[in-house]
């Protein structure tokens, strides 16, 4: 039975004491009370105002100075050599080498007093994917195990609950590490190993790749861009399934990983060909372009939660098609040559193809990073870890756009309006997609975070 004093804190959150009851009832029949959230969350989603959230990982950490909190007034080792221009939107402007994005600036809203605790990228980067403040406690540079809550996506899956049809929650691209270390943050923690995220990615030569296929022997994950050799691999996927001895040591989360694999309907899901060329080129013919494509593709066919991944730092350039954000030299050079067109070309198709299917009111997109860099340029011609104050870029979902949520100081270096942490960012996501954030708080399943209302 449920204690008084736990009791009467549920129900200064909301919960009756007729649904105390009934949770202590269900409970006595094997029923317990995060199931019972879970019922409730997942009806109010029926009812929400968006239904999906792509969330663009801008693994390393891009410039806030150089993308959306521009300082034209600020000396010149701060503000560096880019102009900022304006955008449709009077009275918003972004960095020069974004003129894609400043056509479209009604479509989002820019946050420019998010702010962190940890300039290290392991802990930033799994406080930013789970919004936990209490997940970075480090132990010999690692997360300590045990100190990490569920990432918002395995929360998007165990509140939502599993789908026949596609994962809740699926991520696009390369893991996530800190040097050898994967990012804890990435995975679904105390909810358990169905919740953990669905992968696949994407590379310019050998095509749509999904690393799960690796678990039956035989299998390549490589080269499923080309249709006839991705519909051959799920046929000979489906032959095999009936007569693998592994398949029945395989927990559900995989069961419904393979099932969907097989399942003819699914597999046009992953098929970039079936998109026109034109539309192709405009995502950009680059790692980063065709994941947002495929984000695009699979919210369009249901999933509630896909992660795109920036290529992790640690990743040769060559190999990935566009290389993280953690530029400590040579910055300048790489952000032009590189980063600023990927990021202005994708995003920008993105939004415009979502917005062309009337999916941009019903999904949400969210680029942002693990934390900013230095305002300061440093020795080497370019930016460090700055966990301060940094940007992101919000759109879609209902919220309001074509606006500027927060503000940093004349030098860009600390919030000089009410800080924003990744818990209340993501406490407006949740609350957009009917989740009741403070029931999950109550619940320990998330940390205490504040819906953003100028975006409300």
């Amino acid at each position: 039975m449920l204690r008084i004093g736990r009791q009467r804190a549920l129900e200064g959150h909301g919960w009756t004491r007729r649904e105390l009851i009934r949770a202590g009832a269900l409970t006595a029949v094997g029923i317990n009370l995060a199931d019972l959230l879970r019922a409730r969350s997942a009806s109010a989603a029926e009812s929400a105002p968006a239904r999906s959230v792509i969330l663009l990982w801008l693994w390393g950490g891009p410039s806030h100075l150089d993308t959306f909190d521009m300082k034209p007034g600020a000396p010149i080792e701060y503000r560096g050599p880019y102009a900022p221009i304006p955008t449709n939107v009077p009275g918003i402007d972004v960095c020069e080498l974004l003129p894609q994005l400043a056509r479209r600036a009604d479509r989002y809203s820019i946050i420019r007093s998010l702010k962190g605790t940890s300039s290290d990228h392991g802990i930033a980067g799994t406080i930013g994917l789970t919004g936990s403040s209490d997940g970075g406690r480090s132990l010999g540079g690692k997360v300590e195990p045990g100190t990490v809550r569920a990432t918002h996506g395995s929360v998007v899956s165990r509140v939502l609950g599993l789908s026949p049809d596609l994962p809740r929650f699926i991520t696009i691209g390369g893991r996530l590490h800190q040097g050898k270390q994967p990012i804890t943050g990435e995975a679904a923690s105390s909810l358990g190993g169905m919740h953990d995220p669905f992968r696949l990615d994407y590379h310019p030569e050998r095509g749509i790749e999904i690393p799960n296929l690796t678990l039956m022997d035989g299998l390549t994950p490589g080269g499923l861009e080309s249709r006839e050799r991705l519909l051959k691999e799920f046929d000979s996927l489906a032959a095999r399934l009936d007569q693998s001895e592994r398949l029945g040591r395989m927990d559900a989360y995989y069961q419904q990983a393979f099932s969907l694999l097989t399942r003819p309907s699914a597999r046009a899901v992953f098929d970039l060909e079936q998109e026109s060329g034109d539309l192709r080129r405009r995502y950009g013919r680059f790692r980063f372009g065709q994941c947002c494509l495929l984000a695009r593709r699979l919210v369009e066919a249901g999933s509630r939660f896909v992660q795109v991944n920036w290529s992790s730092h640690v990743e040769p350039v060559e190999d990935t098609g566009d290389g993280g954000w953690d530029m400590h030299d040579r910055y300048f050079q790489q952000y032009q040559d590189r980063h600023a067109w990927m990021l202005d070309q994708a995003v920008s198709a993105l939004l415009d193809d979502l917005s062309d299917r009337g999916l941009l009111a019903e999904t949400i997109v969210l680029a942002v990073g693990e934390f900013g860099r230095t305002p300061r340029i440093n020795n080497k011609s370019g930016r460090d870890h700055w966990e301060h104050v940094y940007s992101g870029l919000i759109a879609g979902g209902g919220l309001r756009m074509g606006k500027v949520v927060g503000e940093s100081d004349r030098l860009g270096e600390h919030p000089a309006s009410p800080p924003i942490s990744t818990a209340d960012l993501f406490s407006t996501v949740f609350h957009q997609i009917g989740i009741d954030t403070t029931r999950l708080t109550t619940s320990g399943i998330l940390p205490q975070g504040s819906p953003i209302e100028d975006l409300r």
